[in-house]
Formats: C-alpha cells, sequence, structure tokens
C-alpha cells in the first residue's frame, strides 16, 4: 500500500481505504471457494487516477476497485473465473 504525505497532488491509496478494500476481496474471494488465488498487497502501481487499482496475472488485466461491495463481488467473480468485470478494468494497460 502506497503511503504519500498529505500535500502530494496524487494522494495515496492508503487514504482511499485501500488496506480494507484488499481485505474485503481477500474474504470475498476465500468465501467464494476460490483458492487458486492470491489476494496480495503491492507498492504503488502509479494509478493514482483511477483510484485504488490491482493487475491480475497472468492475464495483466488492470482493475480498478471501488470500496462498493458490488464492485468487489464483480471483481471476485472474475477471479473465479467469471466474466471480465469491464466496469471496472483500466483501459490502455
Amino acid at each position: 500500500m502506497n503511503e504519500r504525505d498529505e500535500s502530494n497532488q496524487k494522494g495515496c491509496c492508503s487514504s482511499k481505504n485501500s488496506l480494507e478494500v484488499m481485505t474485503k476481496l481477500k474474504r470475498k474471494v476465500r468465501e467464494m471457494g476460490i483458492d487458486d488465488v492470491r489476494v496480495n498487497k503491492s507498492g504503488c502501481l502509479n494509478q493514482c487516477e483511477n483510484g485504488i487499482a490491482c493487475v491480475v496475472y497472468p492475464q495483466g488485466i488492470w482493475y480498478k476497485i471501488p470500496d462498493r461491495e458490488d464492485a468487489i463481488n464483480k471483481i471476485a467473480l472474475y477471479l473465479g473465473e467469471g466474466p471480465i468485470a469491464d466496469d471496472y478494468v483500466i483501459a490502455n494497460k
């Protein structure tokens, strides 16, 4: 989780509840019985303008993750081999 000084114009994921969102996604994945996926925190992904972001490997799909249950559910569904959560894909990545 990236933590920038409060005065930085880009802000930081930490101030956008990124740790809480990651925890919610991790719980949802576990609740769905998806055991071949790991949800881990990372350093800065340079996607500040998109808010909280994650990248799914090996596919290389980048997602913005709003702190909303529907977003977390759709992304977790994708991780369980469901459809791509198009509403949250970061374009041009």
